[in-house]
């Protein structure tokens, strides 16, 4: 069975809410030294129920409406991306195609059939 083991916070200014998200909850942010800019948060100690994430620079507009809710995107974890990626049932569809995160694995955005945003990833340290 998959498991959700990450999220992402996207925004406008990711380092702008580093500040909000320690103050608020007490998680702790690291800049990671990837291709792109992202940190990574930590919302807790290894043996706690829960799950970390990262915070990445906003990928499309703000809804518009303001009333609309604007979501975190959780991450579940695959054995094998492609072969995932191959079984999206109708109504669902690829959004983001697969792409490396070295040195931590392959990652692919989908969409279901409501038009709601999830992350896969198979991990694979040798990604590049």
């Amino acid at each position: 069975m998959s498991r959700v083991i990450h999220f992402e916070i996207q925004a406008s200014n990711p380092e702008a809410l580093v500040p909000f998200y320690e103050q608020l909850f007490g998680w702790s942010f690291t800049k990671w030294e990837g291709p792109m800019p992202y940190w990574l948060i930590k919302t807790g100690e290894p043996d706690q129920p829960g799950i970390d994430g990262g915070l990445l620079l906003r990928q499309g507009p703000v809804p518009a409406d303001g009333a609309s809710v604007n979501c975190y995107v959780c991450t579940v974890d695959v054995a094998n991306l492609d072969d995932t990626l191959s079984k999206i049932p109708a109504g669902g569809a690829m959004c983001v195609p697969k792409m490396a995160i070295p040195g931590v694995g392959w990652l692919a955005y989908a969409k279901d059939p409501d038009g709601n945003i999830f992350g896969l990833m198979q991990h694979d340290p040798a990604a590049q």
